[in-house]
């Protein structure tokens, strides 16, 4: 097995998350050791990609089939002609699966070589080339054309501009470099096209770099579960309170064939443009995004009509994909946050949720959801949104593809089986070569995929209509 550093997290981080999940209902439930090695498992899986590359393909332009077709052709030429399977979603039609090969053990590392930071590395695994933006160092003679191995600096260490470096680092996989040492760090304006094309990358993912625009949106599996769960309907109006850049606010405007009107919400400007953006490029009118903070989104008088803060129970769906600590997201081999930064977001999602819940109509449906694992943020969101809000009533997801909920948070058996918590560990770690992938069965790739994606979180609510 190829092996990757487990996730370096400050003590303090790593402690708080270990009490969460040895907390006594789990721990009862489990077994101290079961519980312990759950917890270090999850550690470990999150500094590797997923298995499968999910891509949601823009109904409202192109069938599924007519993209299907047009990715085996891109991915023919990526691949040099290695044929591999693309498989449609069973429970969620408009969702593709591209298997991730890997990790590759027979690379040869070269002698010039690249470092590039944490984040950078991170879109490496996954596919991506690496921009001039994100490389750190490269070695003092590299030129244009060289092949070089490429490397991240997990814990941001390396000074920019530096020649050499003998930190910890992770090897990604060679590639070719589009500019010499020279361009890339001359003090020119800064350059943000491809500095390194990723040739031989440890984990062999599809480049999405301008692949099939308007027609695919890169989308992590439970990020588009979460659409199918609020349900949207032709129609209705549908907010998206912390909504950028875009993902779930477009799918939410297709699912419902672009008829009805999707208000989009966010407080930092260039985000709000990259929503506008992105419903530009996938054909979709039904969608408004406006810049504004979420947690000002209610008014009580008739001022203004048509765009935020809105009147009370002004909306037939809301969805709230919160604002969190982000620590389910993979490949992450590094987070520096203190226990400050990481406890942080529990009140905020608190203050948006209850906006949330005052802007939704009666018999509307709230969807809560985030890309972390911490039960601070999630399971025990739930058990104070129900105890504070009386009008709320908890409701069985479909399709539900994730575990259920984590015990921890008092909430009983009956509710945390109507949750969603996808947990990267569910599964081991392994290795995967293309012969794997074409040896197995269908139903045994989409359960995988299922499994072996990002951690996150989703719950759905209704709200009483005698409230």
């Amino acid at each position: 097995m190829f092996v990757f550093p487990k996730i370096s997290l400050r003590l303090e981080v790593e402690n708080y998350l270990k009490e969460s999940f040895m907390n006594k209902e789990l721990v009862s439930a489990l077994g101290k050791h079961e519980a312990e090695r759950k917890f270090e498992s999850l550690l470990s899986h999150l500094s590797y990609p997923p298995s499968f590359t999910t891509v949601r393909v823009n109904t409202h332009l192109a069938s599924v089939q007519h993209v299907k077709n047009l990715l085996c052709d891109e991915l023919q030429k990526q691949y040099d002609g290695l044929s591999v399977p693309i498989l449609q979603h069973p429970d969620l039609q408009d969702i593709l699966l591209i298997p991730v090969i890997g990790p590759r053990k027979n690379i040869k590392k070269q002698q010039h070589e690249a470092i590039v930071g944490a984040q950078c590395g991170n879109a490496v695994l996954r596919g991506a080339h690496v921009y001039v933006p994100g490389i750190v160092s490269a070695s003092k003679f590299m030129k244009a054309g060289d092949v070089i191995s490429v490397y991240s600096d997990v814990k941001g260490k390396c000074k920019k501009g530096a020649k050499e470096f003998d930190g910890t680092k992770v090897f990604l996989g060679n590639g070719v470099s589009e500019l010499s040492r020279k361009e890339i760090f001359g003090g020119l304006p800064e350059l943000k096209g491809i500095g390194i094309r990723m040739t031989e990358p440890v984990y062999l993912s599809p480049s999405f770099d301008n692949l099939l625009p308007g027609y695919v949106f890169l989308q992590n599996l439970p990020s588009a579960v979460v659409t199918h769960v609020l349900d949207p309907q032709p129609g209705e109006k549908i907010l998206d309170l912390c909504a950028a850049p875009g993902g779930k606010t477009t799918h939410i405007a297709a699912f419902m064939h672009d008829q009805g009107e999707v208000i989009a919400l966010d407080k930092i400007s260039n985000k709000v443009e990259k929503i506008r953006q992105n419903a530009l490029l996938l054909g979709l009118n039904s969608i408004r995004a406006f810049c504004f903070d979420g947690t000002k989104a209610l008014k009580f008088s008739m001022d203004t009509e048509g765009e935020p803060p809105f009147l009370p129970e002004s909306f037939d769906r809301v969805l709230l994909d919160a604002p969190c600590s982000g620590m389910g997201q993979r490949p992450n081999m590094a987070c520096a946050w203190t226990l400050k930064e990481v406890t942080s977001y529990q009140p905020l999602q608190r203050k948006l949720f209850t906006v949330a819940v005052q802007l939704l109509k009666p018999g509307g449906v709230l969807v809560y959801s985030t890309c972390t694992i911490t039960l601070a943020e999630n399971e025990e969101q739930v058990a104070w949104a129900l105890k504070t809000f009386p009008c709320l009533e908890l409701q069985s997801q479909e399709p539900h593809i994730g575990g259920e909920g984590m015990m921890g948070a008092g909430l009983p058996p009956k509710q945390l089986k109507q949750l969603q918590r996808f947990d990267p560990s569910a599964v081991p770690l392994q290795d995967t070569d293309i012969d794997s992938f074409r040896d197995a069965r269908t139903e045994d790739m989409i359960w995988l995929a299922n499994k072996d994606c990002i951690g996150f979180f989703i719950a759905k609510f209704v709200k009483c209509k005698s409230s």
